[in-house]
Protein backbone atom coordinates (compact mmCIF):
# COMPACT_ATOMS: atom_id res chain seq x y z
CA UNK A 1 0.00 0.00 0.00
CA UNK A 2 1.30 3.63 -1.08
CA UNK A 3 0.97 6.58 0.53
CA UNK A 4 0.81 9.90 -1.50
CA UNK A 5 -0.70 13.47 -1.95
CA UNK A 6 -3.57 14.78 -3.46
CA UNK A 7 -4.01 17.94 -4.58
CA UNK A 8 -6.75 20.29 -3.75
CA UNK A 9 -10.27 19.42 -5.55
CA UNK A 10 -12.00 22.01 -6.24
CA UNK A 11 -15.33 20.29 -7.85
CA UNK A 12 -15.51 18.81 -4.21
CA UNK A 13 -16.25 15.15 -6.03
CA UNK A 14 -16.00 11.79 -4.31
CA UNK A 15 -12.98 10.11 -3.73
CA UNK A 16 -13.80 6.96 -2.24
CA UNK A 17 -12.10 4.87 -5.39
CA UNK A 18 -8.79 5.12 -6.43
CA UNK A 19 -7.97 6.65 -10.25
CA UNK A 20 -7.83 4.44 -13.15
CA UNK A 21 -5.69 5.72 -15.38
CA UNK A 22 -2.56 4.95 -16.19
CA UNK A 23 -2.75 1.39 -15.50
CA UNK A 24 -1.69 -2.18 -16.95
CA UNK A 25 -4.63 -3.53 -18.95
CA UNK A 26 -4.88 -6.64 -17.07
CA UNK A 27 -5.23 -4.71 -13.86
CA UNK A 28 -8.00 -2.58 -15.63
CA UNK A 29 -9.66 -6.04 -16.73
CA UNK A 30 -9.49 -7.75 -13.59
CA UNK A 31 -10.90 -4.51 -12.08
CA UNK A 32 -13.74 -4.37 -15.00
CA UNK A 33 -14.47 -7.82 -14.10
CA UNK A 34 -14.69 -7.46 -10.21
CA UNK A 35 -17.11 -3.96 -11.11
CA UNK A 36 -19.46 -6.31 -12.46
CA UNK A 37 -19.35 -9.42 -10.70
CA UNK A 38 -20.05 -6.81 -7.82
CA UNK A 39 -23.14 -5.04 -9.73
CA UNK A 40 -24.61 -8.37 -10.22
CA UNK A 41 -24.66 -9.58 -6.59
CA UNK A 42 -25.76 -6.17 -5.52
CA UNK A 43 -28.88 -6.41 -8.35
CA UNK A 44 -29.76 -10.08 -6.82
CA UNK A 45 -29.96 -8.38 -3.51
CA UNK A 46 -32.01 -5.46 -4.78
CA UNK A 47 -34.33 -8.00 -5.63
CA UNK A 48 -34.79 -9.68 -2.40
CA UNK A 49 -35.72 -6.41 -0.77
CA UNK A 50 -38.90 -4.79 -0.58
CA UNK A 51 -39.37 -1.07 -1.86
CA UNK A 52 -42.15 0.54 0.11
CA UNK A 53 -42.91 3.62 2.04
CA UNK A 54 -45.26 4.36 5.01
CA UNK A 55 -47.25 7.64 6.05
CA UNK A 56 -48.71 6.30 8.90
CA UNK A 57 -46.59 3.60 11.20
CA UNK A 58 -50.35 1.44 11.80
CA UNK A 59 -49.80 0.72 8.57
CA UNK A 60 -46.38 -1.32 8.50
CA UNK A 61 -46.54 -5.22 10.11
CA UNK A 62 -47.25 -5.73 13.14
CA UNK A 63 -45.89 -8.80 14.99
CA UNK A 64 -48.93 -8.86 17.88
CA UNK A 65 -51.59 -8.98 14.89
CA UNK A 66 -50.05 -11.80 12.77
CA UNK A 67 -50.72 -15.12 13.14
CA UNK A 68 -48.82 -18.14 12.57
CA UNK A 69 -50.95 -21.65 11.74
CA UNK A 70 -49.58 -25.33 12.15
CA UNK A 71 -50.30 -27.09 8.41
CA UNK A 72 -49.28 -30.29 9.68
CA UNK A 73 -50.83 -30.44 13.53
CA UNK A 74 -50.93 -33.49 15.29
CA UNK A 75 -50.20 -34.91 18.57
CA UNK A 76 -46.90 -35.96 18.46
CA UNK A 77 -44.10 -36.34 15.90
CA UNK A 78 -41.14 -38.74 14.96
CA UNK A 79 -37.19 -36.98 15.12
CA UNK A 80 -36.76 -35.91 12.08
CA UNK A 81 -40.66 -34.71 11.01
CA UNK A 82 -41.27 -31.46 9.86
CA UNK A 83 -42.93 -28.91 11.60
CA UNK A 84 -44.63 -26.12 8.85
CA UNK A 85 -45.70 -23.23 9.93
CA UNK A 86 -47.75 -20.57 7.58
CA UNK A 87 -47.41 -17.01 9.18
CA UNK A 88 -50.03 -14.32 7.67
CA UNK A 89 -49.05 -10.92 8.38
CA UNK A 90 -51.01 -8.08 9.12
CA UNK A 91 -50.39 -4.01 10.27
CA UNK A 92 -51.48 -2.41 13.38
CA UNK A 93 -54.61 -2.02 11.84
CA UNK A 94 -55.27 -5.49 11.69
CA UNK A 95 -55.45 -5.07 7.75
CA UNK A 96 -53.95 -8.34 6.32
CA UNK A 97 -50.03 -7.21 4.33
CA UNK A 98 -50.25 -7.73 0.44
CA UNK A 99 -46.47 -7.70 0.20
CA UNK A 100 -43.36 -9.19 1.69
CA UNK A 101 -39.94 -8.36 2.53
CA UNK A 102 -40.18 -8.69 6.85
CA UNK A 103 -37.23 -9.42 8.50
CA UNK A 104 -38.19 -12.60 10.89
CA UNK A 105 -36.33 -14.63 12.97
CA UNK A 106 -37.49 -18.58 13.36
CA UNK A 107 -35.91 -21.05 15.89
CA UNK A 108 -37.01 -24.06 17.69
CA UNK A 109 -35.72 -24.63 21.20
CA UNK A 110 -35.88 -26.76 24.58
CA UNK A 111 -34.89 -25.16 27.57
CA UNK A 112 -34.34 -27.95 29.86
CA UNK A 113 -32.34 -29.94 26.87
CA UNK A 114 -29.97 -27.06 25.83
CA UNK A 115 -30.85 -27.52 22.04
CA UNK A 116 -32.01 -25.12 19.28
CA UNK A 117 -32.10 -25.28 15.95
CA UNK A 118 -32.60 -22.60 13.13
CA UNK A 119 -36.25 -22.60 10.64
CA UNK A 120 -35.91 -22.01 6.81
CA UNK A 121 -38.57 -18.86 5.95
CA UNK A 122 -39.83 -18.53 2.64
CA UNK A 123 -41.60 -15.44 1.64
CA UNK A 124 -44.22 -15.64 -0.96
CA UNK A 125 -44.06 -11.68 -1.35
CA UNK A 126 -47.69 -11.13 -0.60
CA UNK A 127 -47.69 -11.12 3.09
CA UNK A 128 -47.47 -14.68 3.57
CA UNK A 129 -44.46 -17.15 4.78
CA UNK A 130 -44.02 -20.82 5.03
CA UNK A 131 -41.90 -21.32 8.07
CA UNK A 132 -39.76 -25.31 7.63
CA UNK A 133 -38.32 -26.71 11.14
CA UNK A 134 -37.11 -29.53 11.38
CA UNK A 135 -37.64 -31.73 14.71
CA UNK A 136 -34.34 -32.74 15.16
CA UNK A 137 -34.31 -34.02 18.86
CA UNK A 138 -36.79 -36.19 21.81
CA UNK A 139 -38.33 -34.39 23.88
CA UNK A 140 -41.01 -31.30 24.39
CA UNK A 141 -40.21 -28.21 21.51
CA UNK A 142 -41.36 -24.79 21.38
CA UNK A 143 -41.22 -22.88 18.50
CA UNK A 144 -40.31 -19.08 17.98
CA UNK A 145 -40.68 -16.57 15.41
CA UNK A 146 -39.85 -13.24 16.04
CA UNK A 147 -40.63 -9.92 13.58
CA UNK A 148 -36.86 -8.63 13.79
CA UNK A 149 -38.13 -5.77 11.32
CA UNK A 150 -41.33 -4.93 9.32
CA UNK A 151 -41.06 -4.50 5.47
CA UNK A 152 -41.23 -1.05 5.95
CA UNK A 153 -38.11 -0.97 8.26
CA UNK A 154 -35.96 -3.01 5.83
CA UNK A 155 -37.06 -0.81 2.54
CA UNK A 156 -36.13 2.38 5.07
CA UNK A 157 -32.12 0.55 6.09
CA UNK A 158 -31.61 -0.84 2.81
CA UNK A 159 -31.90 2.89 1.22
CA UNK A 160 -30.22 4.65 3.82
CA UNK A 161 -27.08 2.18 3.59
CA UNK A 162 -26.96 3.34 -0.08
CA UNK A 163 -26.03 6.86 0.81
CA UNK A 164 -22.55 6.96 1.55
CA UNK A 165 -19.81 6.21 4.02
CA UNK A 166 -20.73 9.48 7.05
CA UNK A 167 -22.14 6.83 9.03
CA UNK A 168 -18.76 6.34 10.39
CA UNK A 169 -16.32 9.11 11.00
CA UNK A 170 -12.28 8.28 11.72
CA UNK A 171 -9.74 10.89 13.44
CA UNK A 172 -6.14 10.06 12.71
CA UNK A 173 -2.98 10.74 14.43
CA UNK A 174 0.14 12.01 12.48
CA UNK A 175 3.61 12.38 14.17
CA UNK A 176 4.68 16.10 13.82
CA UNK A 177 8.62 15.58 15.39
CA UNK A 178 7.84 14.96 19.19
CA UNK A 179 4.20 16.07 18.54
CA UNK A 180 1.34 14.29 17.47
CA UNK A 181 -1.52 15.86 15.32
CA UNK A 182 -5.03 14.99 14.53
CA UNK A 183 -6.97 15.38 11.29
CA UNK A 184 -10.22 13.84 9.76
CA UNK A 185 -9.81 10.54 8.02
CA UNK A 186 -12.30 8.19 5.95
CA UNK A 187 -13.48 6.70 2.42
CA UNK A 188 -15.21 9.43 0.83
CA UNK A 189 -13.88 13.03 1.68
CA UNK A 190 -14.93 16.00 -0.57
CA UNK A 191 -13.43 18.43 1.28
CA UNK A 192 -11.52 21.14 -1.21
CA UNK A 193 -7.99 20.39 0.59
CA UNK A 194 -4.59 18.44 0.17
CA UNK A 195 -5.89 14.67 0.88
CA UNK A 196 -3.21 12.27 1.87
CA UNK A 197 -3.95 9.03 0.19
CA UNK A 198 -3.58 4.89 0.91
CA UNK A 199 -3.80 3.27 -2.19
CA UNK A 200 -3.67 -0.45 -2.45
CA UNK A 201 -4.09 -0.53 -6.37
CA UNK A 202 -4.21 -3.64 -6.97
CA UNK A 203 -7.06 -4.12 -5.34
CA UNK A 204 -8.85 -1.25 -5.73
CA UNK A 205 -8.37 -0.20 -1.80
CA UNK A 206 -8.26 3.51 -1.05
CA UNK A 207 -8.43 5.36 2.88
CA UNK A 208 -7.68 9.31 2.74
CA UNK A 209 -6.67 11.75 5.31
CA UNK A 210 -7.33 15.12 5.39
CA UNK A 211 -3.09 16.21 5.50
CA UNK A 212 -1.72 18.08 7.83
CA UNK A 213 0.12 21.00 7.32
CA UNK A 214 3.94 20.53 6.94
CA UNK A 215 3.46 16.72 7.98
CA UNK A 216 4.29 14.17 5.37
CA UNK A 217 1.85 11.61 4.65
CA UNK A 218 3.98 8.87 5.77
CA UNK A 219 4.16 10.26 9.72
CA UNK A 220 -0.13 8.28 9.67
CA UNK A 221 0.62 6.50 13.30
CA UNK A 222 -2.90 5.53 14.68
CA UNK A 223 -6.12 6.07 13.82
CA UNK A 224 -9.91 5.67 15.44
CA UNK A 225 -13.73 5.57 14.78
CA UNK A 226 -16.91 7.18 15.92
CA UNK A 227 -20.25 7.25 15.06
CA UNK A 228 -21.38 10.40 13.07
CA UNK A 229 -24.27 12.34 13.93
CA UNK A 230 -25.83 10.95 10.66
CA UNK A 231 -28.99 9.58 9.55
CA UNK A 232 -30.94 8.91 6.30
CA UNK A 233 -34.11 8.19 8.27
CA UNK A 234 -37.24 9.99 8.87
CA UNK A 235 -38.08 10.78 12.27
CA UNK A 236 -41.19 7.91 11.37
CA UNK A 237 -39.07 5.50 10.36
CA UNK A 238 -36.54 6.23 13.21
CA UNK A 239 -39.41 4.91 15.16
CA UNK A 240 -39.68 1.82 13.51
CA UNK A 241 -36.33 0.98 15.42
CA UNK A 242 -36.95 1.59 19.16
CA UNK A 243 -35.79 -1.33 21.02
CA UNK A 244 -39.64 -2.01 22.02
CA UNK A 245 -40.21 -2.30 18.09
CA UNK A 246 -37.18 -4.88 17.18
CA UNK A 247 -37.17 -8.85 17.67
CA UNK A 248 -41.28 -8.99 18.54
CA UNK A 249 -42.76 -12.41 18.79
CA UNK A 250 -45.05 -13.29 16.66
CA UNK A 251 -48.00 -14.92 19.04
CA UNK A 252 -47.98 -18.70 19.66
CA UNK A 253 -49.53 -21.02 17.53
CA UNK A 254 -49.66 -23.87 20.45
CA UNK A 255 -48.07 -24.88 23.62
CA UNK A 256 -45.10 -27.61 23.66
CA UNK A 257 -44.55 -30.02 20.91
CA UNK A 258 -44.21 -33.11 21.36
CA UNK A 259 -41.36 -35.15 19.58
CA UNK A 260 -40.98 -39.05 19.89
CA UNK A 261 -38.30 -41.27 18.55
CA UNK A 262 -39.79 -43.44 15.85
CA UNK A 263 -38.64 -46.89 15.08
CA UNK A 264 -39.01 -45.95 10.87
CA UNK A 265 -36.92 -42.48 11.76
CA UNK A 266 -34.13 -43.37 13.17
CA UNK A 267 -30.70 -42.74 11.27
CA UNK A 268 -27.46 -42.69 12.20
CA UNK A 269 -24.83 -40.82 10.60
CA UNK A 270 -21.54 -42.69 9.72
CA UNK A 271 -19.35 -40.46 8.00
CA UNK A 272 -16.64 -38.40 9.89
CA UNK A 273 -17.61 -34.27 9.64
CA UNK A 274 -16.01 -32.04 7.16
CA UNK A 275 -17.32 -28.61 6.86
CA UNK A 276 -18.77 -28.17 3.04
CA UNK A 277 -18.83 -24.85 0.67
CA UNK A 278 -22.25 -24.78 0.30
CA UNK A 279 -23.33 -26.35 3.70
CA UNK A 280 -27.18 -26.37 3.71
CA UNK A 281 -29.31 -24.54 6.00
CA UNK A 282 -30.49 -25.36 8.68
CA UNK A 283 -26.78 -27.00 9.13
CA UNK A 284 -27.29 -28.81 12.26
CA UNK A 285 -28.81 -28.21 15.74
CA UNK A 286 -28.02 -27.62 19.04
CA UNK A 287 -28.10 -30.57 21.71
CA UNK A 288 -26.68 -30.12 25.15
CA UNK A 289 -25.03 -27.07 24.24
CA UNK A 290 -23.25 -28.63 21.76
CA UNK A 291 -23.37 -28.45 18.37
CA UNK A 292 -24.33 -31.44 15.90
CA UNK A 293 -23.86 -30.71 12.33
CA UNK A 294 -26.64 -32.82 10.04
CA UNK A 295 -25.78 -35.94 8.59
CA UNK A 296 -22.02 -36.67 9.84
CA UNK A 297 -20.65 -37.47 13.09
CA UNK A 298 -18.80 -34.77 15.14
CA UNK A 299 -15.71 -35.63 17.29
CA UNK A 300 -15.54 -33.77 20.56
CA UNK A 301 -11.61 -32.20 20.77
CA UNK A 302 -12.81 -31.89 24.94
CA UNK A 303 -9.00 -32.87 26.22
CA UNK A 304 -6.43 -31.16 26.42
CA UNK A 305 -4.04 -34.17 24.51
CA UNK A 306 -7.10 -34.15 21.98
CA UNK A 307 -7.07 -30.34 21.07
CA UNK A 308 -2.73 -30.42 21.12
CA UNK A 309 -2.84 -33.69 18.79
CA UNK A 310 -4.83 -31.69 16.60
CA UNK A 311 -3.00 -28.38 16.69
CA UNK A 312 0.41 -30.38 16.52
CA UNK A 313 2.97 -28.94 13.74
CA UNK A 314 0.20 -26.79 12.43
CA UNK A 315 0.62 -22.82 11.71
CA UNK A 316 -3.08 -21.09 11.77
CA UNK A 317 -3.57 -18.01 10.75
CA UNK A 318 -7.08 -16.12 11.95
CA UNK A 319 -7.37 -12.95 10.04
CA UNK A 320 -10.29 -10.62 10.40
CA UNK A 321 -12.46 -8.99 13.27
CA UNK A 322 -12.86 -9.41 17.07
CA UNK A 323 -15.00 -12.37 16.47
CA UNK A 324 -12.34 -14.39 15.14
CA UNK A 325 -9.76 -13.31 17.46
CA UNK A 326 -12.25 -14.70 20.37
CA UNK A 327 -11.09 -18.43 18.87
CA UNK A 328 -7.53 -17.41 19.68
CA UNK A 329 -8.46 -16.10 23.01
CA UNK A 330 -10.54 -19.17 23.89
CA UNK A 331 -7.66 -21.52 22.60
CA UNK A 332 -4.89 -19.83 24.53
CA UNK A 333 -7.39 -20.62 27.65
CA UNK A 334 -7.78 -24.19 26.72
CA UNK A 335 -3.84 -24.87 25.95
CA UNK A 336 -1.58 -23.69 28.25
CA UNK A 337 1.41 -24.67 27.07
CA UNK A 338 0.40 -21.86 24.40
CA UNK A 339 2.90 -18.79 25.26
CA UNK A 340 1.57 -14.93 23.56
CA UNK A 341 4.51 -13.02 22.17
CA UNK A 342 5.04 -9.74 22.95
CA UNK A 343 4.13 -8.54 19.39
CA UNK A 344 3.83 -4.60 21.12
CA UNK A 345 0.74 -3.73 19.85
CA UNK A 346 -0.36 -1.54 22.37
CA UNK A 347 -3.55 -0.89 24.44
CA UNK A 348 -5.93 -1.90 21.71
CA UNK A 349 -5.10 -5.76 20.28
CA UNK A 350 -4.36 -5.99 16.49
CA UNK A 351 -2.58 -8.43 16.47
CA UNK A 352 -1.52 -11.65 18.56
CA UNK A 353 1.00 -14.57 18.13
CA UNK A 354 0.78 -17.64 20.53
CA UNK A 355 3.58 -20.55 20.18
CA UNK A 356 4.09 -23.72 21.96
CA UNK A 357 7.71 -25.17 21.21
CA UNK A 358 6.95 -28.55 22.45
CA UNK A 359 3.99 -29.11 20.24
CA UNK A 360 5.45 -27.01 17.65
CA UNK A 361 2.53 -25.05 17.08
CA UNK A 362 1.74 -21.28 16.01
CA UNK A 363 -1.22 -19.46 16.49
CA UNK A 364 -2.02 -15.81 14.74
CA UNK A 365 -4.68 -13.16 14.84
CA UNK A 366 -4.85 -9.95 12.97
CA UNK A 367 -7.15 -7.36 12.45
CA UNK A 368 -8.52 -6.67 8.67
CA UNK A 369 -7.52 -3.34 6.95
CA UNK A 370 -10.12 -0.70 6.65
CA UNK A 371 -12.68 -0.49 8.20
CA UNK A 372 -11.64 -0.80 11.17
CA UNK A 373 -14.82 0.61 13.92
CA UNK A 374 -13.55 1.28 17.67
CA UNK A 375 -13.22 4.30 20.07
CA UNK A 376 -10.23 2.92 21.11
CA UNK A 377 -6.80 4.17 19.21
CA UNK A 378 -5.51 1.35 16.79
CA UNK A 379 -1.60 1.70 15.51
CA UNK A 380 -2.04 1.85 11.44
CA UNK A 381 2.13 1.54 10.77
CA UNK A 382 1.79 -2.01 9.86
CA UNK A 383 -1.39 -2.03 8.85
CA UNK A 384 -2.60 -4.03 5.55
CA UNK A 385 -5.30 -5.52 3.99
CA UNK A 386 -6.18 -9.66 4.27
CA UNK A 387 -5.34 -10.59 0.55
CA UNK A 388 -2.13 -9.37 0.75
CA UNK A 389 -1.73 -10.88 4.14
CA UNK A 390 -2.40 -13.87 2.61
CA UNK A 391 -0.31 -13.41 -0.31
CA UNK A 392 2.33 -13.71 2.20
CA UNK A 393 1.59 -17.03 3.25
CA UNK A 394 3.70 -20.20 1.79
CA UNK A 395 1.00 -22.66 2.37
CA UNK A 396 1.49 -26.08 2.96
CA UNK A 397 -0.85 -28.77 4.39
CA UNK A 398 -0.41 -27.83 7.94
CA UNK A 399 -0.99 -24.45 7.26
CA UNK A 400 -4.73 -23.49 8.52
CA UNK A 401 -6.10 -20.59 7.17
CA UNK A 402 -9.88 -18.84 8.64
CA UNK A 403 -11.10 -15.92 7.78
CA UNK A 404 -13.77 -13.71 9.58
CA UNK A 405 -15.32 -10.58 7.67
CA UNK A 406 -18.54 -8.34 8.03
CA UNK A 407 -19.34 -6.75 11.56
CA UNK A 408 -17.25 -3.88 10.76
CA UNK A 409 -18.70 -3.28 7.35
CA UNK A 410 -21.98 -2.81 8.11
CA UNK A 411 -22.52 0.99 7.98
CA UNK A 412 -21.19 1.50 4.95
CA UNK A 413 -22.86 0.71 1.52
CA UNK A 414 -22.66 -3.01 0.83
CA UNK A 415 -20.71 -3.07 -2.85
CA UNK A 416 -17.81 -2.14 -0.32
CA UNK A 417 -18.04 -5.64 1.56
CA UNK A 418 -18.75 -7.28 -1.87
CA UNK A 419 -15.68 -6.10 -3.78
CA UNK A 420 -13.70 -6.98 -0.30
CA UNK A 421 -14.68 -10.39 -0.08
CA UNK A 422 -14.21 -11.07 -4.27
CA UNK A 423 -10.46 -9.26 -3.24
CA UNK A 424 -10.02 -12.11 -0.45
CA UNK A 425 -11.64 -14.83 -2.89
CA UNK A 426 -9.16 -13.78 -5.14
CA UNK A 427 -6.12 -13.72 -2.62
CA UNK A 428 -7.16 -17.33 -1.48
CA UNK A 429 -7.14 -18.64 -5.51
CA UNK A 430 -3.56 -17.29 -5.06
CA UNK A 431 -2.53 -19.15 -1.85
CA UNK A 432 -4.02 -22.35 -3.68
CA UNK A 433 -2.39 -22.36 -6.78
CA UNK A 434 0.69 -22.38 -4.93
CA UNK A 435 -0.50 -24.28 -1.89
CA UNK A 436 -3.03 -26.37 -2.67
CA UNK A 437 -2.81 -28.60 0.59
CA UNK A 438 -3.67 -25.06 2.47
CA UNK A 439 -6.75 -25.82 4.89
CA UNK A 440 -9.30 -22.71 4.08
CA UNK A 441 -12.11 -21.48 6.25
CA UNK A 442 -14.58 -18.65 6.10
CA UNK A 443 -16.32 -17.77 8.84
CA UNK A 444 -19.41 -16.69 8.21
CA UNK A 445 -20.94 -13.49 10.31
CA UNK A 446 -22.94 -13.81 13.42
CA UNK A 447 -25.97 -12.37 14.89
CA UNK A 448 -25.11 -9.48 17.44
CA UNK A 449 -27.27 -7.18 20.30
CA UNK A 450 -30.23 -6.10 19.16
CA UNK A 451 -30.03 -2.59 21.38
CA UNK A 452 -27.92 -0.80 19.46
CA UNK A 453 -27.85 1.43 16.53
CA UNK A 454 -29.60 -0.48 13.82
CA UNK A 455 -29.42 1.93 10.68
CA UNK A 456 -25.48 1.17 11.15
CA UNK A 457 -25.16 -2.49 12.80
CA UNK A 458 -28.43 -4.39 12.38
CA UNK A 459 -28.38 -7.72 12.36
CA UNK A 460 -30.60 -7.26 8.68
CA UNK A 461 -27.32 -5.66 7.22
CA UNK A 462 -25.45 -9.27 8.49
CA UNK A 463 -27.75 -11.17 6.82
CA UNK A 464 -27.14 -8.98 4.00
CA UNK A 465 -23.87 -9.61 3.77
CA UNK A 466 -23.84 -13.10 4.85
CA UNK A 467 -25.89 -13.98 1.28
CA UNK A 468 -23.33 -12.22 -0.30
CA UNK A 469 -20.40 -13.88 1.08
CA UNK A 470 -22.01 -17.30 0.21
CA UNK A 471 -22.47 -15.82 -3.39
CA UNK A 472 -18.89 -15.04 -3.49
CA UNK A 473 -16.79 -18.31 -2.16
CA UNK A 474 -19.86 -20.34 -3.22
CA UNK A 475 -17.29 -21.86 -5.84
CA UNK A 476 -14.22 -21.65 -4.07
CA UNK A 477 -12.33 -25.25 -2.55
CA UNK A 478 -12.85 -23.90 0.96
CA UNK A 479 -15.08 -24.62 3.68
CA UNK A 480 -17.54 -22.47 5.27
CA UNK A 481 -18.46 -22.37 8.96
CA UNK A 482 -21.65 -20.74 8.54
CA UNK A 483 -21.66 -18.92 12.42
CA UNK A 484 -25.48 -16.91 11.21
CA UNK A 485 -27.43 -20.85 11.69
CA UNK A 486 -25.22 -21.36 14.38
CA UNK A 487 -26.03 -18.13 16.53
CA UNK A 488 -29.15 -18.27 15.80
CA UNK A 489 -29.48 -21.76 17.24
CA UNK A 490 -28.12 -21.22 20.26
CA UNK A 491 -30.00 -17.52 20.14
CA UNK A 492 -26.94 -16.27 21.58
CA UNK A 493 -27.71 -11.71 20.27
CA UNK A 494 -24.02 -10.96 21.30
CA UNK A 495 -21.72 -9.57 18.72
CA UNK A 496 -19.18 -11.93 21.10
CA UNK A 497 -20.86 -15.09 21.64
CA UNK A 498 -20.01 -17.03 25.07
CA UNK A 499 -17.40 -19.14 25.25
CA UNK A 500 -19.46 -22.35 24.64
CA UNK A 501 -20.27 -21.11 21.73
CA UNK A 502 -16.97 -19.80 20.08
CA UNK A 503 -15.13 -23.34 21.41
CA UNK A 504 -18.26 -25.15 19.37
CA UNK A 505 -16.82 -23.08 16.16
CA UNK A 506 -13.52 -23.81 16.80
CA UNK A 507 -14.32 -27.98 16.98
CA UNK A 508 -16.42 -27.46 13.85
CA UNK A 509 -13.00 -26.53 12.93
CA UNK A 510 -10.97 -29.05 13.68
CA UNK A 511 -13.32 -31.49 12.36
CA UNK A 512 -12.38 -30.38 9.32
CA UNK A 513 -8.35 -30.04 9.40
CA UNK A 514 -7.70 -33.40 11.62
Amino acid sequence: MTAKVLEDQKDGRSRNRPPKDGLPIQIEMERAKKNEETEEILAKLDRMMPNVTFRDINNTTSAKNSKATILNHKDSYCVGEHLMVRLDMYDHLGKRKEYGGDFLRARIYSLDLKAGASGSIKDFRNGTYLVNFTLFWEGNVRASILLIHPSEGISALWASRKKGYDKIAFTGKFLNGTSEVTTECGFNLTRNAELCEYLDERDQEAFYCLKPKHVPCDAFIRLKSYNKPVSYLTTLEQSLFKRSNIGVQIPQMTGEIHVVQCEDNQTKASEKCRLETNPPFPSGFVWQNQWHPLFCNLSMFNALEQIQTCLKGKLVYFMGDSTVRQWMENLKRRVPNLTYLDVHVGEKPQKLIAVSTSQNIQIQWKKHGHPYIGSLEYIVKDHSYITRDIDDIAGDKNTVLVISLGQHFRPFPIEFFIRRAINIRQAIRRLLLRSPGTRVIIKGENIREMDINQERFSDFHGYAQYLAAKDVFRDLEVAFLDAWDMTVAYNTKDVHPPDYVVWNEINAVFNSIC
